[in-house]
């Protein structure tokens, strides 16, 4: 039996880290190398898409990571209760693209999951994982999306084996019969899991949303979450995307619901020195900070590398978990008290 006291300590000691996989992501090959680094880095959670075949490859990195000395981190699945970026994918007929187009639909994909070369003409699914920076660039229109809603019924065997830890819930304010019904059937699962995160994006209404949920869900048994998702799937656009997320968490602090509020959505390498410089992490404050497009950016070179299991690779498998870290260290460390951080 693992014991999960540590990830559960540190998200007392508000210096929860999160890796954010993706909803839709299901590169198994880039999610197992990602866990494995960060893992061994010190992240907390893992937070990976309801498939469960990147489930298996997290969990089979997650099982390496402790082989090598980790700490291991709590599993996370994410579900949805309705239409929602994270749970879709871009998708487009190649066939229709002008010859003369210059595709800056594959220029702007963070995930390299648009190309045109012999081996694959349009959209790589597995890698999309639905940020939508390409639909408004092509100039004939022709990118859509796809939705991808998560299947709970796919995972609760997983949940009920232990593999799957913890849980988060994707809603949206105002959408109280859509969080009723997905609750009901996620309702009488939680009792295996460590963690239940409900994850809301600003909108209008949602203190009074959350306080709903809040009733409709208490009492439980585990840690729960509030996930402050200020701008989704931006954190690598650039610095000033950290900005609402913060404000977000602060309007959910604002709100005193039991449990913890942790960031996401915007989320990069300037969140947390902006947190400690507003005295935000600190009992009262922000439990933690979940990172997903820029975590994984930050780790691109090295798929580039090598595509095979980074522990088979020791120096590329050392580098990349030094990379890690950097994002993973100044959220664990505690600055003195009497020297200002930065």
């Amino acid at each position: 039996m693992v014991d999960f006291a540590a990830p559960l300590a540190a998200l007392a000691a508000h210096r929860w880290f999160k890796l954010i996989n993706g909803a839709s992501f299901q590169d198994v090959a880039q999610i197992y190398n990602l866990t494995l680094a960060y893992a061994l880095a010190g992240a907390d959670c893992i937070d990976v898409a309801a498939d469960p075949a990147v489930i298996y490859a997290a969990n089979e990195a997650l099982a390496v990571a402790a082989s090598l000395g980790a700490t291991r981190p709590l599993l996370m699945v994410s579900i949805n209760d309705g239409t929602d970026p994270h749970f879709r994918k871009a998708t487009f007929d190649p066939s229709r693209c002008p010859p003369g187009c210059d595709r800056p639909c594959e220029r702007i994909c963070p995930a390299e999951a648009i190309r045109f070369n012999e081996q694959v003409q349009g959209v790589v699914r597995d890698r999309c994982y639905g940020c939508g920076r390409c639909l408004p660039l092509c100039p004939l229109g022709l990118i859509t999306t796809d939705e991808q809603p998560a299947v709970f019924e796919d995972i609760t065997s997983l949940i009920r084996a232990g593999t799957i830890q913890a849980l988060e819930i994707h809603t949206q304010p105002q959408r109280y019969s859509a969080f009723s019904e997905l609750w009901q059937q996620v309702r009488p699962w939680v009792r295996y899991v460590q963690v239940l995160a409900i994850s809301c994006p600003q909108g209008e209404g949602i203190i009074d949303y959350l306080h709903w949920i809040n009733r409709q869900i208490q009492p439980l048994e585990c840690a729960l979450i509030w996930q402050a998702d200020g701008r989704p799937m931006s954190g690598d656009i650039g610095d000033g995307t950290t900005r609402a997320t913060i404000q977000l968490g602060q309007a959910i602090l604002g709100a005193n619901l039991p449990g913890f509020v942790q960031l996401a959505g915007g989320t990069n390498g300037h969140t947390v020195a902006k947190l400690r410089a507003m005295g935000l992490l600190a009992p009262g404050g922000i439990a933690g900070v979940a990172y997903g497009s820029y975590a994984r950016k930050r780790l691109a070179p090295f798929h580039a590398i090598a595509d095979q299991p980074w522990q088979t690779v020791p120096d590329v498998l050392a580098a990349a978990v030094a990379e890690a870290a950097t994002l993973v260290s100044p959220l664990k460390s505690v600055p003195s008290l009497s020297v200002p951080y930065g």
